[in-house]
């Protein structure tokens, strides 16, 4: 495989509808980048947990950040395998049939054991990618983290290295028979659109609306 590429492994071979998908290395980034929350899956003390979480990403790793506290981070750092998903809904498919309805997605599943960042600067330049990852130059404006907000916050690294990417796209694929059946067919597409900004009453008013706000969008 080329390094634009992840290599198949049990866990990551798509076996449902394989047409669909991918192993790509920059479309997986693609994804992961557009994305806002992601769902980590690991086991802890016998019982299976799935932990709904924001993200950010810098080269090939996945950052999570939490309080020291957090049973997810404090499960994660002692090595527990996890499963990392994030999913893109682009649009709702109607087919002629119920059987046939679908959903246009983009998702990237990751596999791997999380790893505690104790570097000041790796801890510091991951804060900011978390941060611009979720509002774009949002970190450059702000105060950054104090010593004692440093120290009160747990980051983990999750490298993507095993991952896997699958993809629906197009309109409903209707069994031969039912393409002349009299019934509306077709795509609805979806995004996640952002309204306009709403400013906190106790902002000074000379403080004006940012323009990466004005024009927030994803994708």
């Amino acid at each position: 495989m080329s390094p634009e590429s992840f290599s198949p492994t049990p866990r990551t071979q798509v076996k449902r509808l394989p047409q669909r998908a991918s192993y790509d290395r920059p479309q997986a980034h693609a994804i992961l980048d557009e994305g806002l929350v992601c769902h980590l899956g690991f086991v802890a003390q016998g019982q299976p947990f799935v932990i709904p979480t924001a993200y950010g990403r810098m080269g090939d790793r996945v950052y999570i950040h939490g309080s020291p506290a957090s049973r997810l981070l404090t499960t994660l750092e002692q090595g527990v395998e996890v499963c990392l998903t994030v999913t893109l809904l682009d649009g709702l498919v109607l087919a002629r049939s119920a059987f046939h309805h679908s959903m246009n997605y983009r998702s990237v599943v990751l596999f791997g054991t999380a790893t505690r960042v104790d570097d000041a600067n790796e801890k510091l330049t991951a804060l900011k990618a978390f941060t611009d990852h979720v509002v774009p130059g949002r970190w450059d404006e702000v105060r950054p983290p104090t010593t004692s907000e440093l120290v009160g916050t747990l980051v983990l690294a999750l490298p993507i290295a095993e991952a896997s990417v699958k993809v629906r796209i197009g309109p409903p694929l209707d069994a031969a028979a039912d393409y002349a059946l009299p019934v509306w067919a077709g795509e609805i597409p979806l995004a996640v659109t952002a309204a306009a900004p709403i400013t906190d009453p106790q902002c000074s008013p000379k403080v004006a609306i940012p323009d990466y706000a004005q024009r927030y969008r994803r994708g």
